[in-house]
Parts: structure tokens; sequence; C-alpha cells
């Protein structure tokens, strides 16, 4: 149900991110995101300093004149926004939570997309695909992408990414620009009273597999949010955690070696998963819930279009 606090919210959003879009990331979303190839638009005369290998010979032989031919990029892209719904979302020390970080990130790249006249579509999982927005154009269709993410209330609280990962395999047979906004927070497997182990730290077998086959395809960008409490717990002693996924609730003791495995199992999952994306040459973003995301992003463009530039 739309109400007037959610449209509110939704105003707001609207103002802050395209004030972003165009003061701060305008050209930067055309530069590192291309188009599906080159188009072929006309034919005109050859002049000094074009390439021979686009003279077009049939043209040329019923002319007395040479004639090359003109290609644009053929620009209509569809960016796909996977978003991760499971409650961890609901978690912010800060002034915000990690979801409410998601809605404006997802914004920001929504009017980049329809400011280049590209479609934008919606998976929201959690450990099943609960929402699909099939991409559409237009500014309408965005406010109604960001009210869903903002509105919308999941049936379950778990996280399994490979499910949103496989599910876009099924639905975009074209390639995408799939961004991943996610925590990749996951349960590490095996007994919780026995010690975290380096093997604890590796990512799901299946969650792997399925981002290795979606990179093949996709242009994957994962945005990760995080909260510093989840990287870093203070010494305070024993304290009664809630897992916002499970219900479950767990007396830690966040000054002893307990806390000091969680800050070491943080540390390894993260370089495990970064080590992935750059194996598969994925382009990735960090966020924290406390820091402003402007300056990654923008960190992000910056070096997306070094590396394009080096090919």
């Amino acid at each position: 149900m739309i109400t007037h606090e959610l449209i509110k919210k939704i105003r707001t959003i609207e103002i802050y991110t395209n004030r972003l879009v165009n003061d701060q990331l305008a050209g930067q979303y055309h530069s590192v995101f291309k188009g599906r190839g080159m188009a072929f638009e006309e034919v005109r005369q050859y002049q000094p300093g074009d390439d021979i290998r686009l003279i077009d010979w049939n043209v040329t032989a019923r002319n007395d004149n040479v004639f090359v031919k003109l290609f644009v990029e053929e620009r209509e892209m569809t960016v796909m926004l996977l978003v991760d719904m499971s409650a961890s979302g609901l978690f912010g020390t800060a002034s915000q939570t990690k979801r409410e970080i998601t809605a404006e990130l997802a914004a920001i790249m929504a009017f980049s997309a329809i400011k280049n006249n590209d479609r934008v579509g919606l998976i929201i999982f959690t450990d099943r695909v609960e929402k699909f927005v099939p991409p559409k154009k237009g500014k309408k269709h965005v406010l109604r992408v960001i009210s869903e993410i903002l509105s919308y209330r999941p049936e379950s609280r778990r996280t399994d990414l490979a499910v949103g990962l496989e599910f876009l395999g099924r639905v975009s047979k074209r390639r995408s620009v799939a961004i991943l906004m996610t925590d990749f927070l996951f349960e590490p497997d095996g007994d919780h009273a026995r010690p975290l182990t380096p093997r604890d730290d590796a990512l799901p077998p299946r969650m792997e597999h399925a981002m290795r086959v979606v990179a093949r395809k996709h242009d994957v960008i994962p945005i990760t949010v995080t909260d510093p409490l989840e990287e870093d717990f203070p010494e305070l002693g024993l304290v009664t955690l809630e897992d916002f996924e499970t219900g479950e609730e767990v007396v830690f003791d966040t000054s002893g070696p307990e806390g000091k495995a969680w800050a070491a199992h943080v540390r390894r999952a993260k370089q495990a998963r970064e080590n992935l994306f750059r194996k598969l040459k994925v382009d990735f973003v960090n966020v924290r819930t406390d820091q402003p995301y402007l300056g990654a992003l923008v960190d992000f463009f910056r070096a997306r279009q070094r590396r394009l530039r080096r090919g």
C-alpha cells in the first residue's frame, strides 16, 4: 500500500539522487557501461585519415568516389537491479539501515539508466525470488521500482544469493548490466560451538558457481552494503545478539576469542569474495552505512574508466 509517508520518501530520494546523477556522476554512467555493440548508420565519401577497413566496396564500385561505412554505438541497454531483501538489511547502527542505503543506490543507478534511454528491471530475492519487475524505460517506471524496494515486505527472512543470480540467467536472454546489491552475509556451515575455520570463509559453492555462470554472459556489478558493527565488534564483554534472518539469540563474548575469531572470519570472507570478483574480472563497490557512498561510487566509475581505456 502506497502511503503519504512513502510518497514523501520516494520524492525525497528522487530529488537527492537526481541531484547526484546530474552534478556528480554526469556522463560517467554512459562512459563505463557500453551498449550491445556497433550498428551501421550510413555511408559517406572517404576522407584522409579514415580507416581503409571501413570502405564499402559495393557502394564504391557503383560510384566514382570511395565511400566508407559509418557506425554508431547501439546504446540501449538493460539494467537489472538484483536486491537482497533478507532481514539482515534492516540492520544499521549509523543514520540509515542497509536497506535504506540500498534503495538510494538503486535509485541512482535507475535514474542514470533512464537518462541514457536504457531499460531498468528489478529482481527482489531472499532465499527465493519474491518479486520480478520486467525491464522498461521511463521515469514513471523507475519510480515504481524505487517504491517496490522501499515498501516491499518479504515473505522470508533468509538469504540465498544464488537464487537471484540463477533467476537472472533464466529471464535475461540478452547481455545486461546486473547490479547485485547485498551485504554478502551468509551462515558458516557446521556447528556454531566449534571455532570458525578458513573453510567457513569461502563463498557457498552454489553461489560461487552462479556468479561464474552469470558473469560470463552479463556485466555483473556487486555492491556490498555493510555496517561497521558487523565487521568489528566493540569490546563490551558478554552481549546477547539476535540473528535477523533466523531469529536465533546467542550470548557472545565480544572481548574474548569469539569476538576476535568473528572479526577474522569477516575479513577472510571479504577477501574470498573480492578474490573471486577479480578472477572473474568483475568490478565491485564496497559501501558502509557510516560513510558517504558517493565517494565509493565515484571511485568505482573512475577505476572502471581506467580499466576500459587499457582494454
